[in-house]
This record gives structure tokens, sequence and C-alpha cells, in this order.
């Protein structure tokens, strides 16, 4: 595998050297250029398709830096909460999702993955913070569930006035 040093995002558009705006839609596409590879980003509004050259592109969205990001309950909060699921079975898959969040914010670690007496997969994972071990089975949602539990975990961990 090769890898490339790729210029940054600049913001502006490569076409009409105009600022991007936040929420404007806009296309990047790289092009070969010697032995380097250039990003240009261009307006939707000057955007023409790709080149011929064009080694890839894509279609994205000028983010809004002035939106404040979704502000998490504590660590500890989200902990409590996750143990006071385990006593309860009809929301596994809740419990298996918030574990996934808590691993991804790093406060559990994925330590080993086992499969229990019924055959159901199991994650061992660890808590440095309490140390502690949890098991928690995995319980995929399925996609429509999946939308229900992040909504429902967002408003029941997410601080109230945080967000957009």
């Amino acid at each position: 595998m090769i890898d490339y040093e790729i210029s940054r995002f600049t913001r502006r558009c490569a076409a009409s050297d105009r600022e991007l705006q936040p929420g404007e839609t806009y296309y990047s596409v790289l092009l070969p250029s010697g032995s380097q590879v250039l990003r240009q980003d261009i307006s939707a509004a000057q955007w023409k398709g790709p080149p011929e050259n064009a080694l890839g592109w894509w279609k994205a969205t000028m983010a809004d830096t002035t939106a404040r990001k979704p502000q998490w309950a504590p660590h500890d909060v989200m902990l409590d909460f996750f143990e006071g699921l385990e006593s309860d079975p009809s929301r596994e898959d809740l419990r298996y999702v918030l574990a996934l969040l808590l691993v991804r914010r790093r406060v559990l670690r994925l330590e080993a993955e086992e499969t229990d007496a019924s055959g159901r997969q199991i994650q061992v994972l660890d808590c440095p913070r309490k140390e502690l071990q949890y098991r928690v089975a995995v319980v995929l949602p399925e996609p429509a569930r999946a939308a229900e539990l992040q909504a429902q975990l967002s408003q029941l961990l997410q601080q109230p006035g945080a967000g957009s």
C-alpha cells in the first residue's frame, strides 16, 4: 500500500476562491500531481463533475463551527446507568449499545470475547475507573431499534441545555 500526503481542507472553493459557508454543499476531488496527490474543494454551484484524471471525489456539507456539540453526562452517571441495566433482561440491547458508547469514550475497555452456555457471544469489559469487569451479551438491534436506542440514550444521558 502506498501512503500519500494529502493537503488539508481549506474551507475555500478552488474554482471561485470564495469561502465555503456553514451548511453549504461542496465536492472534494483528489488529483494526481507528479508524485503528490492534491485535494481541491469546489462549491456545488461551481461543480461540473470530476475531472477525467480524478483519483476520487466525494460530496459533503460544510460543518457549522458555531454549533454546540452535545454534552454527555459525566462518566460516573453513565456507568451507574449501565450497571442498573444489568438486572433488566428486557433492555439487553440498550445495555449493549451503551457499552459500545462507553468503550468508544474509553471508559470501558474490551478485554475478551467469550461464549456463554447458551451459545451467546459475551464481551468482557474492563473498567479501570471502578476496577471492575463486566460481561455484556452482544445483542445487535435491528436498524429501526438501533435508531430508537440512540435517541433514548441521547435523551437520558445528554445534559440539559446542551446541543445545538
